[in-house]
């Protein structure tokens, strides 16, 4: 494809996803997803903000290290010290990016930066030549440019097009624009600035007011050649455009869009659950192109029409996104190859063989509560594996739970802490309760319970829970997630997953703070 018929696709999901609270990903984690990008084919995956914390650095120099097909890339505001970081972070990659920003709208000049226009843009120009002794891939961006006039805009743009920036993004930071007046401002600007043709335009949505995705597609129509989005829509407060239904829009929809990503759409599903699982955050049944209901018909009609020809009410194949009737059946009698060779269909392999033998043996385990082994237990399966593999600093042995009719519930149970085994016990409102008063009996973690979320992974009455616990202490938000058959263990595994990513000492900064 030519630039002008090429989409590309940029994921911001490791950066931006990672700022919904609660979503915070450890290095390994990260890196998994960044592979499964990968093999999605996503053209820019934008890994991290390096400069935010030590954590971030690693996160950002793994990915860039672990992905071979992709640019991979690095957040840096218009600061000499964030841009070096950046940089440091990116040396491992086989394609990098900087991506330098800095805010453009009358507001944000004057309460958050208190620098005049004219200072901006000298700023602006200089982190783009100093990005560029890194790498010739730099990105711009003009943060809450979708309340920035656009005079300035055409301004800074023409100078930062001349200092060697090669994409030029137009952020509506905080949700705030129309897709007709989004779609116009693109254009004009693709008109107005001179040296316009030597640069890509690319656009980067919030969905505070639901528009995200119309407005990037609006976008697109008027000659954005970049989106930057998530997968499941993830982000900061509303979330991001979503990928998925920005590039299934554009596949679908060929007459109104005059290009096409170059995504293996397969393989959007597998992506979606895996964000999903390791996050925390649930896909909504209804949710387009990854929800469970998304190519469901109940209506006897619609049945019957689907029956007839699919597409008397399907837009899409399921298939093409990754949606598949047809899977290997995996039960106890299964082997390690199969095993194995599932784990790779899924976009999943481990660095040692003594990962997967620790995957195997929970998949043992679980295939002998489960009649069937779905692709959703695997991933759950592997991310409950390769969590207790980044921390074991607490580490549940066991529990036991009392709960009746007319009795106060009541647990008992025996952690390792620090390599030391410490048992506790405690009475609850009810068993789930309980169990995470005995846990905090020998932990004091000191935390407060923010979310409790049960969802069950697949149908049927032995289907696995997979619980998310919320916790916050002092500011600092921890995402846990545990899955087993048994509800309770499962609440009680992922309780404990929080409080070992909050005894964990990491101090990280917000992207858009004024100090780090």
């Amino acid at each position: 494809m030519s630039q002008a018929d090429q989409l590309i696709i940029f994921d911001t999901t490791l950066r931006d996803g990672e700022q919904s609270p609660g979503a915070s990903m450890t290095k390994d984690e990260k890196v998994r997803i960044g592979k499964a990008l990968e093999k999605l084919h996503v053209d820019v995956i934008e890994a991290g903000f390096p400069i935010a914390s030590p954590g971030d650095f690693e996160a950002v120099s793994a990915v860039a290290s672990a992905v071979k097909e992709s640019t991979v890339c690095g957040l840096a505001r218009a600061l000499d010290k964030d841009i070096d970081r950046a940089g440091e972070a990116l040396k491992e990659a086989n394609s990098a990016r900087i991506h330098t920003f800095i805010a453009t709208s009358p507001i944000h000049m004057q309460h958050k930066l208190r620098m005049t226009p004219d200072q901006v843009i000298e700023q602006a120009v200089h982190a783009v030549r100093r990005a560029r002794r890194y790498t010739d891939n730099v990105e711009f961006s003009a943060e809450d440019a979708g309340r920035s006039e656009i005079d300035f805009l055409c301004r800074i743009f023409e100078a930062v097009i001349d200092a060697g920036a090669t994409t030029l993004n137009v952020p509506d930071t905080v949700g705030y624009a129309m897709p007709i007046q989004f779609g116009e401002l693109i254009r004009q600007m693709r008109e107005r600035i001179p040296n316009a043709d030597k640069a890509i335009f690319s656009v980067h949505c919030h969905n505070d007011l639901g528009l995200a995705v119309a407005n990037s597609l609006s976008a697109v129509s008027n000659g954005a050649r970049q989106v930057e989005c998530t997968i499941n829509g993830l982000g900061e407060r509303a979330g991001n455009a979503s990928l998925e239904e920005i590039v299934m829009a554009v596949r679908t929809r060929p007459d109104i869009f005059a290009c096409q990503s170059r995504l293996d759409t397969t393989q959007i599903v597998n992506c979606s659950k895996l964000v999903s699982n390791i996050t925390g955050f649930p896909v909504q049944p209804n949710k387009a192109i990854v929800g469970a209901n998304a190519f469901a018909h109940e209506s006897g009609i619609h049945q019957d029409g689907v029956l007839k020809s699919r597409e008397t009410y399907e837009i899409m194949r399921a298939e093409d996104v990754g949606w598949s009737q047809n899977r290997m059946v995996l039960g106890k009698h299964s082997g390690r190859n199969a095993f194995r060779t599932r784990l790779e269909s899924l976009g999943i392999s481990f660095e040692s063989e003594e990962g997967l033998n620790a995957a195997f043996s929970r998949f043992k385990e679980l295939a002998d509560k489960k009649h069937e082994i779905f692709d959703e237990d695997l991933q759950a399966l592997v991310t409950d594996t390769k969590t207790e593999s980044f921390n074991e600093r607490v580490k549940l042995i066991a529990l036991k739970v009392c709960s009746e009719t007319g009795e106060t519930p009541h647990a008992e149970v025996t952690l390792i802490v620090d390599s030391e085994e410490e048992p506790g016990a405690a009475s609850g409102g009810g068993p789930v309760d309980a169990a995470f008063k005995a846990i905090e009996s020998i932990v004091n973690s000191g935390t407060e319970l923010q979310l409790y979320s049960v969802n069950n992974i697949t149908s049927g009455t032995d289907a696995q829970g997979e619980v998310t616990v919320r916790l916050e202490k002092g500011g600092r938000i921890a995402n846990g997630q545990g899955a087993d058959t048994d509800i309770v263990i499962a609440s009680a595994k992922a309780y404990i997953n929080a409080v070992n990513k909050i005894l964990e000492p990491v101090a990280k900064a917000h992207p858009q703070t004024g100090d780090v």
